[in-house]
């Protein structure tokens, strides 16, 4: 059993071992470390998580890798049907919206903290899946996140706030 990668290390970096890792890697790491600041907690958890650990986190939280990864993991028929759906009683199974409610809005419902609108939690949905997608091309440029819509409406103007205050 071999432990994984590091958490924030994308699905590339396990499936394909022999390519370098590029600059789309570290976007994958900025989605998760935009995901640990606002949820205060990290999207791919699991302290000393095997690969294959790793691999269902990120298949259960984004969908079904590309059809060659899939194929080559074999640990999938563990956890998954072939159409990627979760076998039951398998293990606890957290999709992309569930991580949300439970490590953003509860916890900032507790708190008394106000939760994020509709239409900013769409944007940054949006923004963090691009970042996220298992294919490194796929993954949008440092410019495109600058000019994404989550980045322009929400997190500019906060930042202009927080500069304004010291």
């Amino acid at each position: 059993m071999r432990v994984s990668h590091p958490p924030r290390h994308p699905p590339p970096a396990r499936f394909e071992p022999n390519k370098p890792l590029s600059f789309s890697s570290d976007i994958w790491t900025l989605a998760c470390t935009i995901w640990s600041i606002i949820a205060q907690r990290p999207l791919f958890e699991g302290f000393m998580a095997t690969e294959d650990y790793m691999t269902t986190e990120h298949v259960d939280t984004l969908g079904i890798l590309p059809s060659e990864w899939w194929s080559r993991w074999e640990a999938r028929h563990h956890k998954f049907t072939e159409d990627c759906k979760p076998i039951k009683n398998c293990e606890y199974f957290r999709s992309w919206d569930d991580r949300f409610r439970r490590s953003v809005e509860e916890p900032r419902r507790d708190r008394k903290i106000p939760s994020f609108d509709a239409r900013e939690r769409d944007a940054i949905f949006e923004l963090l899946r691009q970042m996220l997608s298992f294919r490194p091309e796929d993954r949008p440029t440092t410019k495109q996140i600058l000019e994404s819509e989550w980045t322009v409406k929400w997190a500019l103007p906060e930042y202009g706030k927080i500069q304004n205050t010291e």
